[in-house]
């Protein structure tokens, strides 16, 4: 999504006028739904007057495409300059340029990509420009597929405006040397050399055309997590980290190379929403510090992220790539430091005791940690969906000093799955009573629906499938799997009888259902999507959770008695209370919803068993939407 879009000679003349902070502001408010700090403003001021001057040559053609602040497709990151045209061969061609107000950087000794500057008025760890520019351009490339079709030509910069770059710089060093090849950088006395850049890869207007390509181009889903493994491990960037991941990997790195090297017991908790890319970095760091010769192993307590890992990979069950995944109950008899890395995603869903009747080793949290020299826990504790769940920050902590390790946290922040929406998961966690959330940045790009028949429901998700196989239905776990060891064809079952609407749960193929091609003809629940992504996914919200009263409420005695994942409830109320039985599954209720409903990608349809929840669901989206659509913000 392009915030300000022209010509090369409109640009100009909007600068000219002192028109363009206004138009980009006004621009960005439509596309986002709401302001921006006075700094933002204050940099699009200056940093427009720059790229005029750049521009003013008359070499560089007067049609040729400019867009300000592209909003990289299904993430949250913009680029702040984008100029295309034509190459010497007739090829579309965009330069993509990141600008930065810095006067000053230092380099960060040990970390790839990495400088420290003064950014919010703080010194602060953050990519270098060049790798920044370098990374958007290549999400790009792996990710539209009209760019790579079209053989794009895509060519990142970066412009220091007010920095006086020289050759002895600590941003120049031979460290970042393979980004600034990839991305050059420009500083403040480099107008003429920038020139030059543009005019290499950019001899002839286009009107736009390479902007409507970089725009409307779909978005390649080979390049999804369940897809791209293989590659991933095979040695090829088939995901860039970008912003925050890029910090918090560099740092995973020298962390546990540190912990190695001195023989030093380290934990590192990154905390991350859905769609935060955790799994995304968990792979990363698994393929470097494998490269290093560390012993590094990828954990989950879920088997369906690992059981759909290794199928997209092809990896036979007695080959030795079958060992890099494990589940959580595989470190209740190790030795201290069996491991010199282990990599532990979902770590909210980890449990005290292990093996299959829970009868195994003491904690898992505490095992982990014990086997490895440097663990690694990815948590959101806002997604614990069992009884059973103990993964928490506290118990990784009071783990992490028992056996006297370092304690790192980090935070990742930028939001890649539902179509980089912040704005829909605040939403979400406010109309399901989760949390109290001020603001949401909702438009019609994330792709919400409330239907009053879940066949409509249904058949809008197969449909949806029909494109790429990347889309599912899931519910909560309201029914009994009565269709076990049946002829799933004959026996159903989650009924609506009132919609002539039956489907069978998918537990028969549970590790491998999100891509089994005919599973969209069954229905999921939380153990076999959670940690997995779809395009769509359609969710059946069961009469465990309902409207009353002008409330959200929840009912655990509507769950299923084949549900396990509330488990030892009914004692818990015995022994404790009601109330008690009620507060904790509360949390584990509305955590499964919200956990659902975030699966997709691109967008998710609900139905719901209660009325007026349905009708709760709908009013408060479309109230939503036609508040930000029509309230204009300055």
């Amino acid at each position: 999504m392009l915030v300000y879009e022209g010509v090369k000679s409109g640009f100009i003349n909007d600068v000219d006028l002192n028109l363009i902070t206004d138009k980009i502001l006004t621009r960005f408010k439509e596309v986002f739904h709401r302001s921006t700090g006075e700094s933002e403003i204050n940099s699009w001021r200056e940093s427009m007057l720059r790229m005029r001057g750049v521009l003013a040559d008359n070499e560089i053609p007067n049609n040729a495409g400019v867009a300000i602040e592209f909003n990289i497709p299904h993430t949250s990151n913009r680029i702040d300059f984008l100029l295309s045209g034509y190459d010497k061969n007739k090829k579309n061609s965009i330069i993509i340029i990141e600008l930065k107000q810095w006067t000053h950087a230092d380099a960060v000794p040990g970390k790839d990509g990495v400088v420290s500057t003064i950014t919010g008025k703080a010194l602060r760890e953050v990519t270098h420009p060049s790798y920044q520019a370098w990374s958007y351009a290549s999400l790009i490339d792996n990710y539209n597929q009209e760019v790579y079709d079209r053989n794009v030509g895509l060519h990142p910069c970066a412009f220091l405006h007010n920095y006086e770059l020289t050759d002895s710089d600590p941003i120049n060093s031979e460290q970042y040397r393979d980004y600034i090849n990839a991305a050059p950088m420009f500083g403040a006395k480099d107008f003429e050399k920038l020139r030059d850049f543009i005019k290499k890869f950019v001899t002839e207007g286009d009107d736009k055309e390479g902007l409507y390509i970089i725009e409307n181009g779909k978005i390649k889903p080979s390049k999804m997590l369940q897809d791209s493994f293989s590659s991933v491990l095979k040695g090829n960037k088939e995901f860039v980290l970008i912003d925050d991941q890029k910090i918090i990997f560099e740092e995973a790195l020298r962390i546990g190379i540190n912990a190695h090297l001195h023989k030093e017991k380290s934990v590192l908790i990154v905390e991350g929403g859905p769609g935060t890319g955790k799994s995304v970095l968990a792979i990363n760091l698994l393929k470097q510090f494998l490269n290093r010769s560390l012993n590094s192993f990828y954990v989950t307590k879920n088997s369906a992220p690992r059981e759909v890992f290794k199928a997209k990979l092809k990896i036979d069950k007695m080959s030795g790539l079958n060992n890099l995944f494990k589940g959580s109950g595989s470190f209740y008899d190790c030795e201290s430091n069996s491991f010199d890395v282990l990599i532990v995603d979902e770590a909210h869903r980890l449990n005290k005791k292990s093996g299959l009747f829970s009868n195994l080793g003491e904690n898992q949290i505490k095992e982990i940690i014990n086997s490895s020299l440097f663990s690694i826990f990815f948590i959101d504790e806002n997604q614990r969906v069992t009884l059973k769940d103990n993964g928490s920050i506290d118990e990784i902590k009071k783990y992490a000093r028992y056996y006297n390790a370092g304690i790192h946290k980090m935070e990742l922040k930028s939001q890649f799955r539902c179509d980089g929406s912040d704005g829909y998961l605040a939403w979400l966690d406010n109309v399901l009573e989760i949390r109290e959330t001020a603001n949401f940045d909702l438009d019609n790009k994330y792709d919400f629906k409330v239907f009053d028949n879940p066949n409509e429901l249904r058949k809008a998700i197969e449909e949806k499938n029909k494109v790429n196989n990347k889309s599912r239905l899931v519910a909560g776990y309201c029914w009994n799997w009565i269709s076990e060891g049946k002829n799933k064809s004959d026996v159903y079952d989650i009924t609506i009888p009132e919609y002539n609407f039956g489907m069978s749960w998918n537990l028969g193929n549970s590790s491998t259902w999100a891509i089994d091609k005919e599973s969209v003809n069954e229905i999921g629940c939380i153990h076999t999507c959670q940690g997995l992504e779809f395009d769509y996914v359609g969710v059946i919200i069961g009469d465990d959770l309902r409207y009353e009263n002008n409330h959200i409420i929840t009912d655990y005695t509507k769950r299923a008695k084949t549900d396990q994942s509330i488990k030892g409830i009914n004692k818990i109320a015995k022994e404790e209370g009601i109330e008690e039985a009620k507060r904790i599954t509360d949390s584990i209720i509305k955590n499964t919803y919200k956990t659902l409903m975030t699966r997709g990608m691109k967008g998710c349809y609900v139905y719901c068993i209660d009325k007026k929840l349905n009708e709760y669901l709908k009013n408060r989206w479309s109230y939503q939407i036609r508040w930000f659509y029509s309230t204009k913000i300055y």
